[in-house]
């Protein structure tokens, strides 16, 4: 209690919120009794968590750091079900991939919380303890607190500095779209919390493999039309979404799921509407996973993902391709072999107005989309 009036006094006490964020990462390390601390930010151009304060760490890491949003990542899905995530023992977390900053750092039990401002997450406070820890229902409580003063004093700060001030000037000019939009924005984030929030839930109460890839399968779904509307942007008579940046952030994300598979993408710029964008973030997201799943070995393999403008007439062109193994004998439950992944993506196709193609030989899979740039 002493700590947390601690914290409240500094967060009155203290102008800059740079200096503030380094003595709550203090202050909350105090309190639960270990050397490493972290408070996280998201980045909605990045779709990542930079570590912007912090205790224990090495030089350089503070303000560089970055961290993955997906569920596999433990402040990834604090973040994106406004949830707390508790890992006991770094060793055994299968569910789990580890940043390679926490191995450097021999971190072995952590404790992650989001910091909400307005109900929607704005990012993590972290615990990280050199020693397996297993953290109490009293410490959890503790960390909800302390990241709702933060939060509370975040949200104050961006009142007081005249970012309300300039907004609103903004939002007269643009005759309440921008208002609009940003209410559109704040209540889609938090329902995709809940819906992740629910997926995170029903994961742990049926822990059966088959049930946790579908799960896995059904999150990663959510998370592209998550990350889709974190990209949205607003024009004279559409909100569009950058889909070059969204694709790239989308590919970002896929990649940090997996091992030994790389991913790349070389895309020209298209700007969408959100409907479109996002049903063309599910054919990418779909393909990859179909690629990942059944096109290679334990010795991994190389996804590449084109987006081409210009074909034909006002025409662009996706395709998704692999090196690996290519369709062998393809069964009417194989995703890759015309079952239900397949038809995802043959819907998703139609939705964007385009054309489905795809070809396979033992060099690997192609999958091609071709569809109006406007429609």
């Amino acid at each position: 209690m002493r700590i947390l009036l601690d914290l409240a006094r500094s967060s009155i006490e203290i102008s800059s919120l740079d200096q503030f964020l380094d003595q709550a990462a203090v202050h909350v390390a105090r309190a639960v009794e270990v050397h490493h601390t972290k408070i996280m930010r998201y980045r909605r151009e990045h779709a990542d968590l930079l570590l912007i304060a912090g205790r224990g760490w090495k030089k350089g890491v503070v303000g560089a750091a970055t961290f993955p949003t997906d569920l596999r990542s433990p402040p990834g899905r604090a973040f994106r079900t406004a949830e707390p995530v508790i890992l006991h023992d770094l060793g055994d977390a299968p569910d789990f991939v580890i940043s390679p900053t926490l191995k450097e750092h021999d971190i072995v039990s952590l404790a992650n919380v989001p910091i909400l401002v307005d109900g929607a997450a704005w990012g993590v406070l972290e615990a990280d303890s050199t020693s397996l820890r297993d953290f109490s229902s009293d410490t959890m409580q503790f960390m909800m607190t302390a990241a709702t003063i933060v939060g509370s004093s975040i949200k104050h700060r961006a009142e007081s500095s005249g970012e309300t001030a300039t907004i609103a000037a903004e939002l007269a000019r643009a005759q309440t779209r921008g208002v609009l939009l940003r209410e559109m924005q704040h209540r889609v984030k938090n329902n995709f919390q809940l819906i992740l929030s629910a997926i995170s839930i029903q994961q742990r109460r049926h822990p059966i493999p088959d049930v946790a890839r579908a799960l896995n399968h059904v999150a990663s779904r959510i998370n592209a039309m998550s990350l889709a509307h974190d990209q949205l942007a607003t024009r004279e008579d559409s909100q569009v979404v950058d889909v070059a940046n969204y694709l790239r952030l989308l590919c970002m994300s896929i990649q940090q799921q997996t091992d030994n598979i790389a991913i790349e993408l070389d895309a020209d710029d298209i700007e969408l509407t959100i409907e479109r964008a996002v049903s063309l973030g599910l054919i990418v997201n779909e393909l990859i996973a179909n690629s990942i799943k059944h096109a290679f070995d334990e010795n991994g393999g190389r996804v590449e993902v084109k987006l081409t403008s210009g074909v034909g007439y006002g025409d662009a062109r996706l395709i998704v391709s692999d090196n690996g193994r290519g369709i062998q004998n393809p069964r009417p439950t194989d995703s890759r072999g015309g079952g239900s992944g397949l038809k995802l993506v043959e819907a998703l196709a139609r939705h964007v107005g385009g054309l489905l193609d795809q070809e396979s030989s033992s060099s690997g899979t192609a999958t091609s989309v071709v569809f109006p740039i406007v429609g």
